[in-house]
């Protein structure tokens, strides 16, 4: 992670309800600095995307905000929106496109002039490196394939921070691998990326922080060595356990 502590994304407070009294976000609180990977990790129903979509500004808040370099998901979600990208876990792409095309597509939404949306799908094709595969149409891709095309797409303008819901979803080891590389590398030249996942040990591979949330609360937040240690655990999984059980215990 980079040395600059520079917040490029700030949540504070941030809380989303459903019913009277009942949360699927409470009060969550934390920040994302400039060329960090944080990943938000707990199990299906824990929060999580509910948080990241908030950020996102595809729900609104209940309570609380969240600031991207400044500007308010509240109060100014379109600039928000300059300012990031998101891919979600079931997201999907136009079948009747060709892989190449695709990208062409997107890149022309995001790019302000022909020249950088030329830069931008030239980008996606370093990243997804599907090769003359970018030249059939995506309905006879796998989901690997498919997934690995969604990425290059969110990743390809480089905002300032990219929300990535299961990021490897669908992926084998070796692409997994792959995409888990090009993150760190991305975020060694200053981009930020808040991952979520219930994938535990691939995201300490990954991530500077964590933040584990589970029935809506951010439980613990620390860096996967600190939170191991305060635990004495082997894995993010054990720190897991550990931490929801405590709750739990104490009637949470």
């Amino acid at each position: 992670m980079s040395q600059q502590q520079t917040a490029v994304l700030e949540v504070e407070h941030l809380s989303k309800q459903y019913k009277k009294g009942i949360y699927a976000s409470k009060d969550v609180n934390f920040t994302v600095n400039k060329g960090e990977i944080f990943a938000l990790l707990g199990p299906n129903g824990a929060g999580k995307t509910t948080t990241i979509r908030m950020i996102a500004t595809l729900l609104k808040p209940t309570e609380g905000d969240a600031k991207i370099e400044g500007h308010s998901i509240k109060t100014d979600p379109a600039e928000v929106r300059k300012r990031l990208t998101y891919l979600p876990d079931e997201a999907g792409a136009y079948k009747n496109m060709k892989g190449r095309q695709y990208l062409q597509f997107m890149a022309d939404m995001y790019a302000d002039s022909k020249e950088q949306a030329a830069g931008y799908v030239k980008t996606a094709e370093e990243i997804c490196k599907l090769g003359d595969r970018l030249d059939d149409k995506i309905e006879s891709y796998s989901r690997g394939m498919t997934r690995k095309l969604l990425l290059a797409r969110t990743i390809m303008p480089k905002p300032p921070i990219a929300i990535l819901d299961e990021p490897t979803s669908g992926l084998d080891i070796i692409n997994a691998l792959e995409i888990r590389r090009m993150i760190r590398q991305l975020a060694s030249e200053g981009m930020s990326f808040l991952l979520s996942s219930h994938n535990m040990l691939e995201i300490e591979y990954v991530s500077d922080r964590v933040g584990i949330i589970a029935k809506g609360h951010l439980l613990e937040l620390g860096t996967p060595d600190e939170l191991k240690a305060k635990y004495n655990a082997e894995n993010l999984e054990e720190v897991f356990e550990t931490v929801v059980n405590n709750k739990e215990s104490m009637g949470w």
